[in-house]
């Protein structure tokens, strides 16, 4: 019987968890980061066709034109969801925490502390800082809840880096 006691308060209360159905407004990424996320699927698909050219061309293996096959028609897939993919990731500044979500079929939330935040870092790469795009990433001390927010525009990125980085201070300090 104190099993189930110590169990039952384990398991949150439904009105302590996260209730998702009232959050607001979602702000969105830029759209022009499909065009990040269409080229690097692109750029990948073409090194593994390349790959099994190769092992076809090299070796002569003749199951590697199916491999081909395969690789191209996986990456045209990946492509045509891409628009989709990168409409669904979002952010929201709430009240005590940050709320992120990305993905289509498996969705994923993840709920970050002000108070939790340790590091604020913006990082660019080649293609996303052509089209004027950053990444936002914080990282809090556990492991597993690093969040990554792709496909802000650069003045977006460090003034929501400068938010967070403040907000970040104020809680810690318990202000």
């Amino acid at each position: 019987m104190t099993t189930i006691k110590s169990r039952e308060k384990c398991v949150p209360d439904t009105a302590e968890r996260l209730d998702l159905s009232n959050v607001g407004e979602w702000k969105r990424v830029s759209p022009r980061y499909v065009v990040v996320e269409t080229v690097g699927t692109i750029v990948f698909g073409l090194v593994l066709t390349g790959a099994a050219a190769a092992l076809w061309l090299l070796a002569n293996v003749q199951w590697a034109l199916y491999v081909m096959g395969a690789i191209v028609v996986i990456t045209a897939a990946t492509v045509a969801f891409e628009p989709r993919r990168v409409r669904a990731i979002g952010y929201q500044l709430r009240q005590d925490d940050l709320l992120f979500r990305r993905g289509i079929m498996f969705t994923r939330f993840v709920s970050v502390p002000y108070g939790r935040m340790q590091l604020v870092d913006i990082t660019r790469g080649p293609i996303a800082r052509w089209l004027g795009l950053a990444d936002l990433k914080f990282v809090t001390a556990a492991a597993s809840s690093g969040v990554l927010i792709p496909g802000l525009a650069e003045a977006d990125a460090e003034s929501l880096r400068d938010r967070l980085v403040e907000l970040a201070e104020s809680r810690r300090a318990g202000l």
